[in-house]
């Protein structure tokens, strides 16, 4: 049974509306995992097997709509597929493994959250592409996508760089928390959050479309709560903790 447009364009109205009760919530409470994991959420799974049995269904639904789209042909589309495939594979199958993280767990209730997350975002992107989406290859040279992918680009550096200075504060045997130092850390305390959030903004632009602006939304409504959550962890546990530091966006936030 196919969704029609306006059906398709309501369930995109009711996910939006749905992202920002989410922000207002996590502004309250703060996620458990990873530094603010706790076991007080019921059943816990190993963190690197959580993030990718949480990371997994985003890449392979995508995947799937590769091949269902693949037959026509249509090189933006399979372009904007590759992108998002990019981060989830980076997400899936790299990230998790690289984690310094020996015996640290993540809240089953956290894992299955993002699961569903990740087939509903994935489900409106996807079905987007198959039914509704138009674009022609001269999409490729207009200054959306040129914007777009520059910007996306630019925050996947971002991202990577700052998660990779994270990962090496400490060796694989140490436990303990350090304070990150030199690069975006001089100016916020999570510039890997802000490499994402400017990677799903490029992407929201080079596509143009309902899902994807969802998406950069969505990321938004659980990142920059998240980051606040990681500024003031940081500030009470660190007495020397840089006082000049901003959350995730220098100089505002």
């Amino acid at each position: 049974m196919l969704i029609s447009f306006d059906t398709y364009r309501l369930i995109f109205y009711i996910w939006i509306g749905i992202a920002i009760g989410i922000f207002f919530l996590l502004l309250k409470i703060t996620a458990p995992y990873g530094r603010h994991s706790s076991s007080k959420w019921g059943p816990q799974i190993d963190n690197h097997y959580g993030w990718l049995l949480m990371e997994l269904p985003a890449l392979s639904a995508m995947l799937y709509v590769l091949v269902k789209t693949f037959p026509y042909q249509n090189l933006p589309i399979s372009i904007m597929i590759g992108l998002y495939c990019l981060h989830y594979i980076n997400r899936t199958f790299i990230f998790p493994f690289r984690l310094h993280t020996r015996g640290k767990k993540m809240p089953v209730v956290i894992m299955a959250s993002g699961i569903f997350f990740n087939l509903a975002n994935t489900f409106l992107m996807g079905y987007y592409f198959i039914h509704f989406a138009k674009y022609d290859i001269n999409w490729l040279y207009s200054l959306k996508f040129i914007i777009g992918i520059i910007l996306f680009f630019c925050g996947v550096l971002i991202n990577w760089k700052s998660d990779n200075i994270l990962i090496h504060l400490r060796k694989p045997d140490e436990v303990d928390y350090k304070i990150p130092q030199g690069w975006l850390f001089t100016y916020i305390s999570c510039p890997n959050m802000l490499g994402e959030l400017i990677e799903w903004a490029g992407f929201a632009i080079l596509c143009w479309n309902m899902p994807a602006v969802a998406f950069f939304i969505w990321s938004a409504a659980n990142l920059i709560p998240r980051a606040l959550a990681h500024h003031r962890w940081y500030n009470k546990q660190f007495i020397d903790y840089p006082k000049e530091r901003k959350a995730v966006i220098p100089l505002f936030i």
